[in-house]
């Protein structure tokens, strides 16, 4: 069994559980899980986790990802972008130096109302389910983070965005969003995923590309080890008085790790450390618990060679 992460570069027409079932019948293994769906029509990163490494979709899924986008404007459609029904179009009589103003206010945190067509569930149904029913249900907006917004090209009632963004953000509902400021109305026509935290769109793979690795006896080339994918986060090293606590899942306090010359160590400015013992075997993620003063097991990974 694989335990780590392959970086997928999902091709337009697949959802993101048929990358995963893909995959599944490649590998021959079936604890697989991907990190954050992207719609069917979209393309780019899509990391997947295998085995043990499953443990981090939830963490993958939190990092913030990056972008690039084409907005329409002047078309209204129900899912908010162009494979949807339309439901209302506009003449485009803004200029673009009103676009790039109205794109930079969304710079930060808004709050953003998901869209009907997503995976979002409302008392135990998805979203999609209901708008496909012909329902429309209330939803609550929830901030999200624009961390940037650069307009790289304008030829209206085209516009190619670039964005980098928190988790749970709709670049769909982003553009419909600046297409309601502008007064014609927007929709997404394109979307491209070409960051997801470390993992980048040049160095995914297609289905493809995996497949030939598979039948070359490449796999292991293609994923990336649970600490590497950890990479984000300091490194704090057990003392070996410490190694038979973090090997059974003990909770740390500061004393039980390797200081620096300095006096410094890893988590000296972070709450979140991988952990690895005094040989220095990665073993897991933990996580501080400040109030108590010490040092808890959040995700754990031994055995991964088995």
């Amino acid at each position: 069994m694989y335990h780590g992460v392959i970086n997928v570069y999902k091709e337009p027409g697949y959802t993101s559980h048929d990358v995963v079932a893909c995959l599944r019948g490649i590998l021959r293994q079936k604890k697989i899980g991907h990190t954050g769906t992207l719609d069917p029509a979209a393309q780019g990163v899509l990391p997947v986790c295998l085995g043990q490494a499953t443990r981090l979709c939830d963490m993958l899924a939190d990092e913030s990802k990056t972008y690039e986008a084409v907005l329409l404007l002047g078309m209204q459609t129900d899912t908010q972008d162009t494979t949807g029904s339309v439901l209302a179009q506009a003449e485009v009589q803004v200029s673009e130096e009103e676009v790039c103003r109205a794109a930079e206010g969304f710079l930060g945190e808004y709050w953003q109302v998901p869209p009907m067509y997503s995976a979002l569930k409302v008392d135990g149904k998805k979203l999609y389910e209901l708008a496909r029913a012909g329902k429309e249900v209330e939803r609550q907006a929830r901030p999200v983070d624009i961390l940037e917004l650069n307009i790289t090209k304008i030829e209206l009632p085209r516009v190619w965005m670039t964005v980098t963004c928190s988790k749970g953000t709709y670049i769909r509902t982003l553009c419909s969003d600046i297409g309601d400021k502008l007064g014609c109305g927007g929709c997404m026509e394109a979307l491209k995923r070409v960051r997801v935290g470390a993992f980048l769109a040049e160095n995914a793979l297609t289905l493809s590309d995996i497949e030939k690795l598979r039948d070359d006896g490449r796999i292991g080339d293609a994923v990336v080890s649970v600490e590497d994918a950890l990479s984000a986060y300091p490194s704090a090293v057990t003392s070996q008085q410490a190694d038979r606590l973090v090997k059974n899942g003990n909770p740390l306090t500061d004393r039980d790790f390797v200081r620096e010359a300095d006096g410094s160590w890893g988590g000296r400015n972070s709450d979140t450390v991988r952990v690895s013992d005094s040989q220095g075997h990665f073993l897991g993620v933990y996580r501080c618990d400040k109030e108590r003063g010490f040092w808890k097991p959040w995700k754990m990974f031994l055995n991964l060679e088995e």
